[in-house]
């Protein structure tokens, strides 16, 4: 499902870029630490824990080469490196990290409860996590499945990410953390505003079939995603100008190894 970079970017990644700088700067980490992010996809984590963590180093770990093939040619940095990783089965020794850190990526897990368990592994300081509140707090994604759920009601029950990932709630963030072993556990929000400058700017994204919804859409008939596409033209709230003002939170999880 998430494989293309330059799709995964123009649907969510622009987005991801902006919160991870206020994640980073949240944890108030001193400078020179060595750092492991986890499922770091197109590298929008990585590159703000280099702007803002002053790292000695970070590591990118993530299943999908497509993603790291993106990660490799955006971030140039000689203090990073990318290596091809399941979340699961992290190839690392104990304690080899100060901070880890996982954006976004966490409800994608198989099982992340073991994700969790190996994030504490290696760990030696600062382990947290975000993932976006997909139950209420992503407008720009609720509002396609709210237009699409009008339309196939049956099949988009099975598929809204907002009922499927229920790890993305602050209950079941810090229990997952507590469970893991960590100390001092704590659970945040971070909200950022999503605007789009028209219709088209929050329309073609879905077209990349990167995602759940995305994906989605791309198995309906022409005349089906027609009719999804000018029912959100008709509901999504617009400026005079055209553009399209939405916002999206996080909940935000962290604890020490």
């Amino acid at each position: 499902m998430w494989q293309t970079g330059d799709a995964y970017e123009a649907y969510i990644g622009r987005w991801s870029r902006r919160i991870a700088p206020i994640f980073v700067r949240q944890l108030d980490v001193p400078a020179s630490r060595r750092w492991l992010d986890v499922g770091c996809g197109t590298g929008a984590l990585t590159s703000a824990v280099l702007a803002a963590g002053d790292p000695a180093e970070v590591v990118g770990a993530d299943p999908s080469e497509g993603f790291l093939a993106t990660a490799r040619a955006q971030v140039t940095d000689p203090r990073a490196s990318f290596e091809v990783a399941d979340a699961r089965e992290l190839p690392f020794a104990d304690d080899s990290f100060d901070v880890v850190v996982s954006g976004l990526v966490l409800n994608f897990v198989p099982d992340p409860a073991r994700a969790a368990r190996e994030i504490a592994r290696v760990t030696r300081g600062l382990a947290a996590a975000y993932l976006w509140d997909l139950a209420e707090g992503m407008e720009l994604i609720r509002h396609f499945w709210e237009a699409a759920a009008e339309l196939d009601p049956a099949k988009v029950a099975e598929l809204d990410e907002g009922r499927r990932f229920t790890l993305c709630r602050p209950e079941p963030l810090g229990r997952l953390w507590t469970e893991a072993g960590f100390t001092g556990v704590s659970v945040g929000e971070i909200k950022i505003p999503t605007v789009f400058t028209g219709f088209d700017d929050y329309w073609q994204p879905f077209l990349g079939a990167q995602g759940p919804a995305p994906a989605y859409l791309a198995t309906l008939p022409e005349a089906r995603r027609d009719q999804v596409r000018e029912l959100l033209r008709s509901r999504l709230p617009t400026n005079p100008d055209g553009s399209i003002p939405l916002s999206a939170r996080a909940w935000v999880v962290q604890g020490t190894a």
